[in-house]
This record gives C-alpha cells, structure tokens and sequence, in this order.
C-alpha cells in the first residue's frame, strides 16, 4: 500500500522556512537578512551562547554561523548542537573571514555541512543555502515516513518499540509507572467484508484519527501495530490513569457512530482496549505487551466494546 497524499502532504509541512544566522557583525547580519529574507524567516544571534538558545526555540531548516565570535566559537557551538537532540540534524553552513585549509576540514569534523568564505556573493550565498535547505527538506521527509503508518499517519510498529524502550529507561530513572493499551477493532474482518476495503479504510483512520485525539500528554503514543490493531503507551500513568484513558478512547470510537451492521455487539463500530501496568518495566517490556494483549483478549472473550486491565505487577 503506497503512501497516503495526507501522510506525505503532512511530512513536507514540517520543514520550516527558518534561517538562524549566528555572527557578531551586524553589518554581515544585515547583509544576509537583505538576501535571504524575500524567501526564507531569518533570525540572527550575535553569540553563540543566544544562538543555541534559539536553535533549540526555533529549529530553523539550517544554521549560517561565522566561526570566530567572542565567546563560544563557532567550532563550539556546532559541537554543542550536535550534542543537543533537538538540534543535531539543523544542517550548518560555517561562515569565515579567512580562507584557511585547517578551518575548513575542522568545519566538517564538527558536523559541518559546508564552508563559505567572507566576503561572499549573495547569489552564491542564496544558492547555497537553497541547497541544504531543500536537502534538509528531503531528509526530514524521508525520516518521518521511515516512523509511520502509510494509511493511518500513525507511528508505526517499529517506532512505536523503539519508544518503547526509552521510555521504560526514563520510567525506570524517575521512578515512575509505565502503561501499556492494546486496541482492537470489534469484528474488523467483517465489516471489510460487508462493506469493502475502501471503507475499512476509512474506518481505520477514523478511529486512528479518534484515538491521536484522546493522548492529550506530550508523551502519550498510538502507533498502528498491525491490521486493525493500535498500540499505545502511556509513560508515568498508572493502571487507574490507563483506565480513564482507555475509557475515554473507547467512548469517543461509539461516538463516532460509523454504522457496523455485521458487529455482533454493536449497530456501529466499537473497539476493544486491553491494559497492562508496572511501576519496574526493566527487562519485561515483552512480557508486558502479553500482558496487554492478554487483557485485550479478555475484553473481547467477555462481550467486546470494553475495557479490561491485569493488576499492576
């Protein structure tokens, strides 16, 4: 199944069009802003220290940032945006007064992803930045589509065991619960057959869509984990938070009201949710995942359309 024009539409829309120019000149500054600002938001810093501050505000689509400065450098500086995970990937252009061999090597040693000498044309200056923006364009694009789900938007599996996985070591550090939900959608396999793939379909994203909305914490997770099934992850919420969640998830997919006549417990589509709890997830992410799907195979054994839960271990 290709990819959806939403989905891909959505990657592309999360480029900026963000020029952080870090420098100490400001007649440089003013320079560049006159070239680059008919096309691209420009922003500048006159050290460092204020450009990995907006660096982390902004993250702009690339970095122009002169090397010698008062204070932190520029070497420095890129060294410090690599280390920072909300910064790494902002592409920076190393910008230098001197045409020096060792500065340019060194440039690309730190994380650079090119060099221009001052002074500089602004043809030369606007083409390259057009450049690495549009490579960063690309790479951003093809990064968000490795993490989802082509039909719902979604993360996918892989993603979805891969935040998994931090997030147990965050809970295990902090000293907090962890929560696990599997989700099904009730009798799936008869309402593809009832009313075509296409609708399936569409059912697939709504509900999708549906439960997305009720994660209302910044580090609550859906992902679709396979066929009709979605996972989701609930970091530093115990089984009685899971619960409300869950509640939550599963009173809005009613209120959907898609029409579901081949369900057998319902006149619309309804979903079962299973749950499971640890406040110590060290080595049994797996085990906790069977738990969750045992919880989920509960509800469905014992009417659908519900919530069922294992005591927290």
């Amino acid at each position: 199944m290709g990819i959806t024009s939403e989905v891909r539409n959505e990657a592309e829309s999360l480029v900026s069009g963000t020029i952080l120019v870090i420098d100490d000149s400001p007649e440089l500054l003013l320079s560049i802003g006159a070239t680059l600002e008919t096309t691209y938001d420009v922003h500048v810093a006159t050290s460092g220290e204020a450009g990995l501050k907006l660096a982390k505000e902004l993250h702009p689509s690339l970095i122009l940032l002169d090397i010698i400065m008062p204070g932190l450098n520029g070497f420095e500086t890129c060294r410090r945006l690599r280390q920072n995970e909300d910064t790494r990937d902002i592409p920076v252009i190393f910008l230098t007064s001197k045409d020096n061999q060792d500065d340019e090597v060194r440039s690309f040693e730190v994380g650079g992803v090119d060099f221009i000498t001052k002074p500089f044309s602004p043809v030369v200056l606007r083409a390259r930045v057009d450049t690495h923006v549009r490579l960063k364009k690309q790479a951003d694009t093809l990064n968000y589509l490795a993490i989802r789900d082509s039909l719902t938007g979604l993360f996918n599996r892989r993603e979805f065991d891969d935040r998994f996985e931090r997030e147990c070591r965050a809970c295990l550090r902090a000293h907090k619960p962890l929560s696990v939900m599997m989700i099904d959608i009730d009798y799936f396999k008869h309402y593809n057959d009832s009313y075509g793939h296409q609708k399936g379909d569409n059912c697939l994203q709504a509900v999708a869509d549906t439960i997305s909305k009720q994660l209302q914490r910044g580090r609550d997770l859906v992902a679709r984990y396979g066929g009709e099934e979605f996972a989701c992850l609930l970091p530093e919420a115990d089984s009685d938070s899971a619960r409300v969640v869950a509640e939550k998830i599963r009173a809005a997919v009613v209120a959907l009201a898609i029409p579901h006549q081949m369900s057998q417990v319902s006149d619309t589509v309804t979903i079962s949710i299973g749950i499971a709890s640890t406040h110590n997830c060290e080595g049994r992410r797996q085990e906790l995942l069977q738990q969750a799907d045992a919880s989920l195979y509960r509800a469905k054994n014992t009417g659908r359309n519900r919530v069922a839960y294992l005591l927290e271990q």
